[in-house]
């Protein structure tokens, strides 16, 4: 992104973003997610309608009875409404790059849980070469799309609305577990309840594969993870063992060339 760009996004952006330290580019992903969420024809709507009701969700309770995310009580919107009126901005469409690559390579092996699946483009590449598969999302409206991906393309994958911070829930095991742009949203102190909800329904011996946002490098992604903190919260008093953390790319609607990440491979013991 060049510095004209970076200039006229910061110009145009209604939503400032929290962190000063941050590139202009989080802001136009926060302002995106905020105007899809949002936009709603106004002869639709009763006067005087709320930005939740112009979403389409329950003032009454917009989280579904579960405990807002941090992401979620910044924005003021539940996950499910980044998915309204267009794509949300880390639905690029196609599987993720290194996640073709380690599907490549052989390393989804057993029955796969794709957590935070979004539109389901993860699970799908996966399904597709024979794995079997289950996406949870707590984005009612990016499964539905993913059910729909699955019945157009001919593959079998079981998508279910899950809370990703209680997957003990599903009451299943799982020797594959992929999380794909979810860790990065979670902050400091969400991260035990996340990675102990993890571990309760990755098998022994099991891998995760974890993709997220780094801090290091030009134009990073929203909630930039350092491989320290990665490491930290996957650590052998917890159950597990980090295998390896190497840098990558994760595709967005707003990179180029995607944004700074870490991909890490983490056994559970």
């Amino acid at each position: 992104m060049d510095i004209a760009r970076k200039t006229e996004l910061i110009v145009r952006m209604a939503q400032p973003c929290p962190d000063d330290d941050v590139w202009p580019a989080h802001e136009e992903w926060s302002s995106s997610v905020d105007r899809r969420a949002t936009m709603r024809r106004q002869d639709q709507l009763p006067e005087g309608a709320t930005s939740l009701e112009r979403s389409g969700i329950s003032v009454d309770d917009p989280f579904s009875g579960r405990h807002p995310t941090s992401h979620e009580r910044l924005t003021g919107l539940p996950w499910n409404a980044s998915y309204h009126d267009g794509p949300a901005p880390w639905d690029v469409g196609r599987p993720q790059p290194a996640i073709v690559r380690v599907a490549a390579e052989g390393g989804f092996t057993g029955t796969v849980l794709d957590a935070g699946c979004g539109t389901g483009e993860n699970a799908l590449h996966v399904a597709s070469l024979g794995s079997s598969v289950v996406g949870v999302d707590v984005a009612e409206t990016a499964l539905a799309i993913a059910r729909e991906k699955a019945d157009d393309r001919g593959i079998e994958v079981e998508f279910a609305a899950a809370d990703a911070l209680q997957l003990e829930r599903l009451r299943r095991g799982f020797e594959t577990v992929l999380d794909c742009g979810l860790f990065h949203t979670f902050d400091p102190d969400e991260r035990p309840g996340y990675v102990a909800s993890l571990a309760s329904v990755t098998e022994h011996d099991g891998t995760l594969y974890v993709l997220c946002f780094s801090e290091e490098g030009p134009d990073t992604g929203p909630h930039p993870v350092t491989q320290e903190e990665l490491r930290a919260a996957f650590d052998l008093s917890n159950g597990w063992n980090v295998a390896a953390v190497k840098p990558d790319r994760i595709l967005t609607r707003f990179h180029d060339d995607g944004a700074p990440a870490w991909f890490a491979t983490i056994k559970r013991i």
